[in-house]
């Protein structure tokens, strides 16, 4: 697969890190980052150094003023098998403090993915199985094939999907969590974007295309606000209108308007000029 940087943005990518040829990251000229899995010969199943690079990954994004947005995909024919099959084996081994310290280095990649200050949007193909679920349902914006597969298979093996549970539920709700988690059926692209797991399904030919929509929407806003708003959601989600939550908000309005970006985005509206981050 030619990942959306190389093919819709038909741009240069100035940045490429290739630590390894498991994990790759690009950054082309419009800001635009690209992580992919590129363990195409085992699904893209993870493993430990998988987890590893992609946190390190999904890190040096978070920390670059450069970066607008960030896909994630997988090179391929899936976008992910779950756990590695080698990787599993060794874990039948290990002791539970060996177990524990394992799952925490899984668990800080969902969470650095998560909690990224960038708009992240998945690019999903084929099968997302196990763990590859829960990277989905830790992007803000999830694009899939309408042939993507999807399955929470953990209890197949008698283990429970723990450290991605946080963000499949937020993702899907808690009823249809546990009638995935129980079962580990296989279920459809339709289906995962009926219970809130895409986004949006498109034939495979317009993935591409498709992202390349959204992230050319995404750069035309101002950067610190596309932030700044992506935190919001996460800072109201669930809470009781309170009068404590009304002038939080209030206060975090006041502050964007009168910020750097505030001023210039309003001042170029009312002068009828695009503003300085479109320049």
């Amino acid at each position: 697969m030619i990942t959306i940087s190389q093919m819709s943005l038909k741009k240069e990518i100035v940045m490429i890190i290739n630590e390894t040829k498991q994990v790759l990251l690009g950054i082309d000229d419009d800001g635009i980052a690209t992580v992919t899995i590129n363990r195409p010969e085992t699904h893209n199943a993870f493993n430990q150094e998988v987890i590893a690079e992609l946190t390190t990954a999904f890190k040096k994004v978070h920390a670059n003023a450069a970066v607008r947005a960030m896909i994630l995909c997988s090179n391929g024919k899936s976008f992910s098998a779950g756990a590695d099959l080698n990787w599993m084996r060794d874990m039948v081994g290990y002791s539970l403090q060996e177990n524990q310290a394992d799952a925490a280095k899984l668990a800080e990649m969902f969470y650095t993915l998560y909690h990224l200050n960038k708009p992240t949007i998945a690019r999903v193909q084929g099968a997302a199985f196990g763990g590859a679920v829960g990277l989905i349902a830790c992007c803000d914006i999830a694009i899939g094939s309408r042939m993507s597969k999807f399955c929470l298979s953990e209890v197949k093996l008698g283990l429970i999907p723990a450290t991605i549970s946080p963000y499949v539920v937020k993702a899907i709700g808690a009823r249809m969590a546990k009638r995935y988690f129980v079962s580990a059926e296989v279920f459809s692209s339709r289906r995962a974007r009926r219970i809130g797991l895409l986004s949006e399904t498109v034939s495979e030919t317009e993935l591409d295309s498709s992202i390349y929509d959204i992230t050319a929407q995404i750069i035309k806003n101002g950067p610190q606000a596309v932030s700044d708003a992506k935190a919001l959601v996460d800072l109201v989600d669930n809470q009781p209108i309170t009068p404590a939550l009304i002038e939080k908000t209030s206060m975090l309005i006041a502050q964007t308007r009168v910020s750097p970006e505030g001023q210039e985005g309003l001042s170029a509206f009312l002068e009828k000029r695009k503003p300085e981050w479109l320049k």
